[in-house]
Protein backbone atom coordinates (compact mmCIF):
# COMPACT_ATOMS: atom_id res chain seq x y z
CA UNK A 1 0.00 0.00 0.00
CA UNK A 2 1.60 3.40 -0.90
CA UNK A 3 1.11 6.16 1.49
CA UNK A 4 1.10 9.67 0.03
CA UNK A 5 2.85 12.76 1.29
CA UNK A 6 -0.97 13.90 3.09
CA UNK A 7 -0.79 10.76 4.68
CA UNK A 8 2.66 11.01 6.36
CA UNK A 9 2.44 14.71 7.00
CA UNK A 10 -0.72 13.69 9.07
CA UNK A 11 1.10 10.85 10.48
CA UNK A 12 3.89 13.18 11.57
CA UNK A 13 1.53 15.99 13.20
CA UNK A 14 -0.55 13.37 15.38
CA UNK A 15 3.19 11.81 16.34
CA UNK A 16 4.01 16.31 17.09
CA UNK A 17 0.57 16.23 18.81
CA UNK A 18 0.88 13.46 21.01
CA UNK A 19 4.59 14.13 22.18
CA UNK A 20 3.53 17.79 23.33
CA UNK A 21 0.64 16.50 24.89
CA UNK A 22 2.43 13.98 27.23
CA UNK A 23 5.34 16.69 27.55
CA UNK A 24 2.88 18.84 28.76
CA UNK A 25 1.01 16.75 31.14
CA UNK A 26 4.66 16.03 33.06
CA UNK A 27 5.62 19.78 33.10
CA UNK A 28 1.96 20.43 34.26
CA UNK A 29 2.39 17.92 37.26
CA UNK A 30 5.84 19.22 38.19
CA UNK A 31 4.80 22.43 39.11
CA UNK A 32 3.85 21.83 42.76
CA UNK A 33 7.55 20.49 42.76
CA UNK A 34 9.29 23.80 41.44
CA UNK A 35 7.72 26.02 43.36
CA UNK A 36 8.33 23.80 46.81
CA UNK A 37 11.99 24.06 45.35
CA UNK A 38 12.04 27.55 45.00
CA UNK A 39 10.30 28.77 48.15
CA UNK A 40 12.78 25.43 50.00
CA UNK A 41 10.04 23.81 51.35
CA UNK A 42 11.37 20.83 53.82
CA UNK A 43 9.09 18.66 51.74
CA UNK A 44 10.03 19.33 48.19
CA UNK A 45 11.30 15.37 47.80
CA UNK A 46 7.78 14.41 49.06
CA UNK A 47 5.99 16.82 46.91
CA UNK A 48 7.97 15.46 43.81
CA UNK A 49 7.47 12.04 44.24
CA UNK A 50 3.96 12.48 44.72
CA UNK A 51 3.58 14.51 41.82
CA UNK A 52 4.73 11.54 40.11
CA UNK A 53 2.00 8.87 41.56
CA UNK A 54 -0.51 12.03 40.77
CA UNK A 55 0.15 11.19 37.70
CA UNK A 56 -0.41 7.73 37.54
CA UNK A 57 -3.58 8.08 39.56
CA UNK A 58 -5.59 10.37 37.29
CA UNK A 59 -4.26 13.10 38.49
CA UNK A 60 -6.37 13.08 42.11
CA UNK A 61 -3.45 14.28 44.42
CA UNK A 62 -2.11 17.10 42.25
CA UNK A 63 -5.10 19.66 43.90
CA UNK A 64 -3.20 18.63 46.88
CA UNK A 65 0.36 18.90 45.73
CA UNK A 66 -0.45 22.12 44.92
CA UNK A 67 -1.58 23.49 48.27
CA UNK A 68 1.12 21.62 50.16
CA UNK A 69 3.50 23.50 48.19
CA UNK A 70 1.82 26.92 48.32
CA UNK A 71 1.20 26.90 52.25
CA UNK A 72 5.17 26.57 53.17
CA UNK A 73 6.13 30.10 53.55
CA UNK A 74 9.48 30.68 54.32
CA UNK A 75 8.75 34.75 55.85
CA UNK A 76 6.35 32.74 57.77
CA UNK A 77 8.45 30.24 59.02
CA UNK A 78 11.50 32.58 59.82
CA UNK A 79 8.95 34.29 62.23
CA UNK A 80 7.86 31.73 64.12
CA UNK A 81 11.58 30.66 65.01
CA UNK A 82 11.82 34.36 65.64
CA UNK A 83 8.74 33.87 67.98
CA UNK A 84 10.27 30.46 69.26
CA UNK A 85 13.09 31.71 70.78
CA UNK A 86 11.98 34.87 72.37
CA UNK A 87 9.05 32.63 73.65
CA UNK A 88 11.76 30.70 75.10
CA UNK A 89 13.75 33.77 76.39
CA UNK A 90 10.44 34.98 78.19
CA UNK A 91 10.15 31.14 80.08
CA UNK A 92 13.39 31.13 81.19
CA UNK A 93 12.92 34.90 82.74
CA UNK A 94 10.05 33.54 84.73
CA UNK A 95 11.98 30.59 85.24
CA UNK A 96 14.41 32.90 86.97
CA UNK A 97 11.76 34.95 89.29
CA UNK A 98 10.23 32.02 90.15
CA UNK A 99 13.41 30.51 91.84
CA UNK A 100 13.85 33.82 93.32
CA UNK A 101 10.73 34.07 95.14
CA UNK A 102 10.99 30.49 96.36
CA UNK A 103 14.71 31.32 97.58
CA UNK A 104 13.17 34.19 99.71
CA UNK A 105 10.24 31.35 100.76
CA UNK A 106 12.62 29.06 101.71
CA UNK A 107 14.07 30.89 104.19
CA UNK A 108 11.19 30.49 106.56
CA UNK A 109 11.83 27.00 107.85
CA UNK A 110 8.04 25.85 109.06
CA UNK A 111 4.75 26.95 108.23
CA UNK A 112 4.41 28.42 111.85
CA UNK A 113 7.12 31.17 111.19
CA UNK A 114 5.26 32.01 107.90
CA UNK A 115 2.37 32.32 109.49
CA UNK A 116 4.18 34.58 113.11
CA UNK A 117 5.70 36.86 110.14
CA UNK A 118 2.50 37.62 108.07
CA UNK A 119 0.84 38.40 111.58
CA UNK A 120 3.33 40.39 111.89
CA UNK A 121 3.18 42.41 109.36
CA UNK A 122 -0.35 43.13 109.35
Amino acid sequence: MQYTTFEYVTFGIWVAVIIILVYGIIAIHDIPAKIAEKRNHPHQDAIAATGWVSLFLMHALWPFLWIWAMTYDPDKEAKKVSDTNLLKEEVQTLKDRILVLETKESVFETKEEVLETKEKEE
